[in-house]
């Protein structure tokens, strides 16, 4: 084969994600080539650990630690990085595409952080930079975004984009377990790190709405920009309110575009079971979008994993490949020419469940209700289900109350008060209601 029809690429780790991206440029090589008319050869990886890309038939002489091997090596033309972190892999692909090599991540902790500098770098070298990886697994949500639903005004992207998250809350659903319990469980399955803090606390699903916001609304959104809240005060009694109002409990990446401003937020919700996203279940991630010509739509998939990631590693290389062939580059560069606002956290509308243990006496629920409608928050439904003693003694009341739509400040306001009363034992807990129900 003439070196005209090969594309050599500079692969940046050999980790998990990386080992597939070998795995499927090896397995599903005829395919690749039909289709490009070019064969694409890995040249060069980086990779501390020599052995790991050796076991799976790349030579050692291929396997460096250095990447100004990559940068320095005129014959690689697209580098893709899958070795995530910030430093030094943002330095690495700012490089890159300042020298004219195309590059294609699945980094997302870059991606959302540093967009506006990469796709700046992109233009100073005139290369192409994708990173569908970066969101969704194996699901093409950026590229939809990006051309299928170009031609719509998109008004709301929702997201279960942690399969952690998700595989806990349907344990947690389906089985009656407490967090803590799941949570070892999701660690001894392998879907949970040994630090679980950024899934279980909705910072990776912040940084992966902040991407998807970015594209949807073309206006520059980073994780600083969303309000973010973690699964891990969920407890069984709330899961089971959430089934007795016709809901079930979900971490959701919510983008909705307010014409003047937007809001991005990440935090559990109670959402109804007729919702699509409701009966998405395990690990697997489904991104819902609603544009203002195509309606409702959703895509779902495994979000995470070896060979998903890598199969939108690969798409994304197959791309770019075209648009090599083609003098095409550059077709979809950075889309953020608009800067609308961020809505602030305390503006934010939306219904809320709050559980409350209060004493066991007449006048308290009026006493709270009258709070509530001090700060102007609305009632939709009020239920005493069950007494509990506390401390041996004490008889106590369980109370739920789902409100109707109100503002953020003006709720938390209100617990601030609430708090406070003599009658009132403890806030439980207090979660967001999402996408309609009863209420």
């Amino acid at each position: 084969m003439l070196m005209d029809d090969v594309v050599s690429i500079g692969l940046l780790g050999a980790g998990t994600v990386g080992s597939g991206v070998i795995k499927l440029l090896q397995e599903n090589a005829p395919q690749i080539t039909q289709r490009l008319g070019k064969k694409v050869v890995i040249k060069k990886v980086l990779e501390r650990h020599p052995e790991k890309p050796c076991l799976l038939g790349i030579s050692p002489d291929m396997v460096t630690d250095r990447f100004e091997d990559i940068l320095d090596d005129p014959d690689i033309q697209l580098v893709v990085e899958v070795l995530g972190g910030i430093e030094p892999t943002r330095q690495y692909l700012l490089e890159a595409l300042r020298r004219g090599k195309h590059v294609v991540t699945a980094n997302k902790d870059v991606v959302a952080a540093y967009g506006k500098e990469l796709f700046e770098a992109a233009e100073a070298g005139k290369a192409e930079f994708y990173f569908e990886a970066s969101v969704g697994g194996g699901i093409p949500v950026i590229r939809i975004l990006k051309e299928s639903l170009a031609a719509n005004k998109i008004q709301e992207v929702i997201g279960i984009v942690n399969g952690t998250t998700n595989y806990i809350l349907t344990r947690m659903s389906e089985e009656g377990a407490d967090f803590a319990t799941v949570l070892r469980a999701a660690q001894s399955a392998g879907y949970a790190e040994a630090d679980p803090t950024s899934d279980i606390e909705g910072l990776d699903a912040a940084r992966k709405i902040s991407i998807l916001a970015s594209i949807a609304f073309n206006t520059r959104v980073t994780p600083d920009n969303v309000f973010i809240e973690g699964i891990s005060r969920i407890t069984p009694e709330d899961i089971n309110y959430a089934r007795e109002f016709g809901y079930v409990v979900k971490l959701l990446a919510i983008a909705r575009d307010l014409n003047d401003e937007i809001e991005v937020r990440v935090h559990p919700a109670f959402l109804p079971h007729s919702h699509p996203l409701a009966s998405v279940r395990g690990v697997f991630n489904a991104i819902y979008i609603k544009g203002n010509a195509v309606g409702e739509t959703m895509f779902y998939g495994q979000g995470a994993g070896q060979m998903p990631t890598a199969s939108a590693v690969v798409g994304d290389v197959m791309e770019v490949i075209r648009n090599m062939k083609s003098d095409s580059a550059r077709r979809f560069a950075c889309t953020c020419f608009l800067d609308k606002k961020i809505r602030p956290k305390g503006e934010i509308r939306t219904k809320y469940y709050v559980r409350l243990i209060v004493k066991d006496k007449p006048g308290v629920m009026a006493s709270i209700a009258g709070v509530f409608g001090n700060h102007q928050v609305s009632l939709a439904s009020v239920i005493q289900k069950r007494t509990l003693e506390i401390d041996g003694q004490m008889m106590m009341a369980e109370i739920v109350v789902i409100t109707h739509e109100v503002k953020e400040q003006d709720i938390q306001d209100a617990l601030a008060v609430i708090r406070g009363l003599s009658i009132v034992h403890s806030v439980e807990n207090i979660i967001r209601v999402e996408g309609g129900g009863k209420g």
